[in-house]
C-alpha cells in the first residue's frame, strides 16, 4: 500500500508511546500504589493496546501474496491483545519507582519479549493457502531489536529528568515496534498451496477500521487524565495550604 501506510504504522506507533510513556513517568512518580497501578494500567493500555498491537494489525493490511487471499482468526487476535496489554504491564510494573539497573534489564526483557511474542502471536492469526515458515537469524535480530529498544527506552524514561531528554524515547520505542515488525516480516517465507482449502475467518479491513477508531477513542481516557493531572496537583496543593492557613488561624486565636 506504499509508504502512506508505513508513515501510518509509526504514527499509531508513536501515538501509543507517547501517551503511554506519560503515564508511565506519572506512575513512577506516585507513592500511593492503586494510583501507580492505575497509570500504569492506562500506559499498557496505550503502548500495548494501540502502539504494539493494532500497530501490528495496521502494518499488515500492506501485507499480501498474489493468488492468495487472507483470512484472519478473531480468537488468535484477541490472544495477541491481551498478550500485548498484560505483558506492557507487568514491565512497567517490574519497573517499579526507583532506578535500578536489574529491574530496568528485567522490565525491557519483558517488553521487549512482549513486542516480539505480539508479533508472532499475531502472524499465527493469519490463515492463507500454503505454509508459513521463518528464517531463523531474522527472527532472532527481530528479538534482539525489541528487547534492546525496550531497554533504552525505559532507561530514558526512568533516568532523565528533563522533559524535553525524555521525549527522546518516544521515537526510540516507535522505532523499535516498527523495526521490530518489519524485520520480523522480513523474516516471513509463504509456500503458496493453491490447492489448499480456501482460508476462513475475518477480513483484516473491516475487522481493524473500526477496532483503530475504537482505539483512539479509548486513548481519550489515559490523555485527559494527562492533561490534567498537574491541575488536580494544583488543586490538592491549594487545598493543604487552605488547611494550613486555617490551622494557622485556628492556633493564632487561642
Amino acid at each position: 500500500m506504499g509508504l502512506w501506510l508505513l508513515g501510518l504504522t509509526f504514527a499509531v506507533a508513536l501515538l501509543g508511546s507517547v501517551i503511554g510513556l506519560a503515564c508511565t513517568r506519572y506512575g513512577m512518580a506516585t507513592t500511593r500504589p492503586a494510583v501507580r497501578m492505575r497509570w500504569f494500567s492506562m500506559g499498557a493500555l496505550s503502548i500495548g493496546g494501540v502502539g504494539i498491537w493494532l500497530m501490528h494489525f495496521i502494518a499488515m493490511l500492506g501485507f499480501a501474496v498474489p493468488g492468495s487471499p487472507f483470512r484472519y482468526s478473531l480468537t488468535w487476535m484477541l490472544i495477541s491483545a491481551l498478550i500485548s496489554v498484560t505483558g506492557v504491564l507487568a514491565g512497567l510494573y517490574m519497573l517499579g519507582t526507583e532506578f535500578s539497573w536489574p529491574r530496568i534489564l528485567a522490565a525491557g526483557f519483558i517488553i521487549g519479549t512482549t513486542i516480539s511474542v505480539v508479533h508472532y502471536t499475531g502472524m499465527r492469526a493469519l490463515h492463507l493457502q500454503g505454509q508459513i515458515n521463518y528464517d531463523t537469524l531474522l527472527v532472532a535480530l527481530s528479538l534482539v531489536i525489541a528487547i534492546a529498544g525496550g531497554t533504552a527506552v525505559l532507561w530514558i524514561t526512568m533516568v532523565m529528568r528533563s522533559t524535553s531528554l525524555r521525549l527522546i524515547a518516544t521515537p526510540i520505542m516507535g522505532v523499535t515496534v516498527v523495526g521490530m515488525h518489519y524485520t520480523g516480516m522480513a523474516a516471513v517465507e509463504i509456500i503458496n498451496d493453491p490447492s489448499a482449502p480456501a482460508p476462513t475467518g475475518f477480513a483484516l479491513f473491516p475487522f481493524i477500521f473500526p477496532v483503530f477508531v475504537f482505539g483512539l477513542l479509548t486513548l481519550a481516557v489515559p490523555i485527559v487524565a494527562v492533561l490534567t493531572v498537574r491541575d488536580r496537583e494544583l488543586a490538592r496543593m491549594d487545598a493543604a495550604s487552605d488547611d494550613l492557613a486555617q490551622e494557622a488561624r485556628q492556633l493564632a486565636d487561642h
